[in-house]
């Protein structure tokens, strides 16, 4: 599923205290890096945060779940990257956290 382009410039706007921000389009998604790394990406309207080995528990405690795609044969789960919790979206300086967080994770893989 394609990411609405009403959401993405919704969370543009989020990320806006984010330093040295890159985003733009891949695979019918649509991608945020922080410098040279990729930190979180929409598909459909879901935003999903890279994750790591120290930060996945945290997400899956919450029943957040890592972003999926499916093959003619399997489900594939993309364990580095998990949709980010829905509270989030009302609290930016929560959001900025998680996402400064995301940014390294992205730079620790």
């Amino acid at each position: 599923m394609s990411a609405s382009q009403e959401f993405i410039d919704y969370v543009k706007e989020l990320f806006t205290p984010l330093s040295d921000l890159e985003d733009g389009k891949f695979f019918g998604g649509f991608a945020f890096k922080s410098g040279t790394k990729q930190f979180a990406m929409i598909k459909g309207n879901t935003l999903y945060f890279c994750v790591d080995d120290e930060t996945r528990p945290r997400y899956e405690a919450l029943g957040m779940e890592p972003f999926s795609y499916s093959t003619k044969k399997r489900r594939v789960n993309v364990k580095k990257y998990y949709s980010a919790p829905e509270d989030l979206f009302e609290n930016n300086e929560k959001l900025i956290e998680w996402a400064n967080e995301a940014i390294e994770s992205a730079y620790k893989a």
